[in-house]
Formats: structure tokens, sequence, C-alpha cells
């Protein structure tokens, strides 16, 4: 009796262990900045046309920024290479032949968090034609998985938004980290900035958060109207040093307006330069315009950044994943 509890005992324990597996190895932490992948490919392929063709889809300029920079920064790999803490990295494209083509994506394979991107096509000629057709596919994948990596970030040292009498009244959330200081709060209008602290920006820096809304009255011109509301509201909460100083958008750089989509709802995505009048401070920004008709009104989130002599992409960035967090209630 003894020996047969005894088997049902070691019966148990090594099932639970089989069925433990894998699910109960700990990934390790992955590396990477955000804006930046690793592409794992061949050398000879990298400085042939593959190569060619990925600096040229994936080095292409982010609009809205006073210098050229990338929107996504590449390193390569030799697919040799690609092993040990190499394979922790956070953001991977994978390239290769294979009998069909297709895009495929696998998360936390060999850390946490990771996304994996496979482009696969029936030859080297093919994968160009790839990447030059569906690399804006491939770079939304890796964008999109850039801002919830920076939003759980944020999560971890979240401002209390309760105390803004603005947000309040707006009835919206948004994770925005506790580093952001009130500058104003009249329950119109929000005012939130982020010394920065690293670069030749440190000390002058910053980065900087406003929120406000006005009626939505009508909806047809709500995109041809984000210029002349912006200045409106520069010209009535953000001064200059001196009188007949405020914040404008820059007359010389025509600002991009794209669709967007913030919380489900139709938004507009506008990316431009800001300046000083009279004055010379000037810097990018990033406009999100959300029509709430439920609501009859407009709200608009607004990031920009004053980094005098530092790339500003990845500021930028930041500002563009606060404001995919926005959520009406």
């Amino acid at each position: 009796m003894n020996k047969l509890i005894a088997l049902f005992v070691l019966i148990f324990i090594t099932v639970s262990c089989k069925n433990k597996g894998k699910s109960d190895y700990i990934l390790p932490t992955s590396n990477g900045n955000t804006n930046k992948i690793l592409v794992v490919i061949k050398g000879n392929d990298w400085e042939g046309k593959i190569g060619d063709e990925i600096r040229s889809v994936f080095g292409e300029h982010q609009v809205g920024l006073p210098q050229p920079e990338t929107l996504l920064s590449v390193g390569q790999i030799d697919p040799i290479g690609f092993k040990g803490f190499i394979r922790n990295a956070r953001a991977v494209l994978i390239l290769r032949e294979g009998e069909k083509e297709k895009i495929a994506v696998e998360k936390n394979k060999y850390a946490e968090p990771q996304i994996l991107v496979y482009a696969t096509a029936k030859s080297k000629g093919a994968l160009v034609d790839l990447i030059r057709n569906r690399g804006k596919e491939i770079i939304k994948l890796f964008k999109d998985e850039d801002v919830k990596f920076t939003q759980n970030i944020f999560k971890k040292e979240k401002l209390d938004e309760s105390q803004f009498k603005t947000i309040k009244k707006l009835g919206i959330s948004l994770t925005i980290p506790e580093r952001f200081k009130l500058v104003e709060d009249t329950g119109d209008f929000l005012w939130l900035r982020q010394h920065l602290k690293s670069g030749i920006a440190r000390g002058d820096g910053t980065n900087n958060v406003l929120v406000y809304s006005y009626p939505l009255e009508d909806e047809s011109k709500v995109a041809d109207n984000i210029t002349r509301m912006r200045d409106t509201i520069g010209k009535k909460y953000i001064p200059g040093t001196k009188e007949g100083m405020h914040m404008i958008t820059e007359q010389a750089y025509t600002p991009f307006t794209f669709d967007a989509e913030i919380d489900g709802k139709k938004a507009y995505e506008t990316r431009g330069k800001w300046e000083v009048k009279n004055d010379f401070m000037a810097g990018p920004f990033i406009n999100y315009t959300i029509i709430d008709k439920e609501n009859k009104r407009v709200i608009v989130f607004e990031g920009f950044t004053y980094a005098p002599s530092v790339n500003k992409r990845d500021f930028i960035f930041e500002l563009e994943a606060i404001a995919k967090s926005l959520k009406i209630k």
C-alpha cells in the first residue's frame, strides 16, 4: 500500500513539473532604445540592394523636426551573430527567403518586452520589393510597440491627474509621468512642463504638454483650423519673455496633418515647428485634435519641445505616447 501511494506521489510530481515547462521560465529583460531596431541579415546583403532599400525606407526623415532625423535608427547583425545577449534586443527585423511572401510577428521569444518581425520573400529581389512596398507597415508595427513600451514605463511613475481642474472638467484621463510639473491650470487650459536632464539641452530644455477643448461647430473645418486655434491659444496662454512675444506656428514651415484615431475617435495628427513671435526660441510640436461628437466638442492635446542644439525625435515621441494614452471617460 505504501509503495502504491509513493508511486502516485511520484507520478503527480512528474506531471506537475512537465506542466510547468516553458511557461515558468523567466525571460531576461530586453535591451534597446525606442525608435531603434536591429536588422538580422547577411553582411553582403546589407551592403547590397536589400540594405540600400532598408536605409531608404527606414531612414526617411521624420516630418516636423528642425534637424533631419530618421523615422527609425537601424543597426545590422549577421544571422550567425544573432545569439546570446544580442538576441535580447527589444525590436528585431529578421529578413529571410522562403516560398511565400509574408510579414509575421512574434513577441517575447528571447526577452521581454520584445517584438520580432519576420519579413519573408521568394528571392533577394523580392525582399527588396517587400521592403519598398510594405516598409511603412513594418515601421508601424515597431512604432506601435514602442508606444506601448513607453506608456508602460510611464504607468509606473504616473502623475496623479485628479489634482488638475482642466482634466477633471474635460472628463479625460492621461498617462503622464511624475517628472512633469504644473505651469498653469485654469480649468479650461492645462500646461505641464518637464525640464530635460541630459545633453546640451540640460537646464534650458523642456518637454511640454498642453490640454484644452473648444466647441465643435463644423466638423468639416476642424482640420483647416488647427493652426489658427493653436496660435490663438499661444497668444492667450504661452507668453515670451517680453511684452508682445508669444508662441505661434512657425510661419516659414507648413505643418503636416494626418488622419489619426485617439480612444476610438476621429482625430488629426499635426507635426510642425513653433516659434516665439519677435524672439529666437523655436522647436517642434505634435498636436492631436480629437473630435468628440458625443459631447459636441473638440479636445486638443499638444506637446512641444524646446531643446537647443540636440536631436528632438525621441522627446517628441514621448509626447506622442502620452497623447495616445488619452481616454474620454
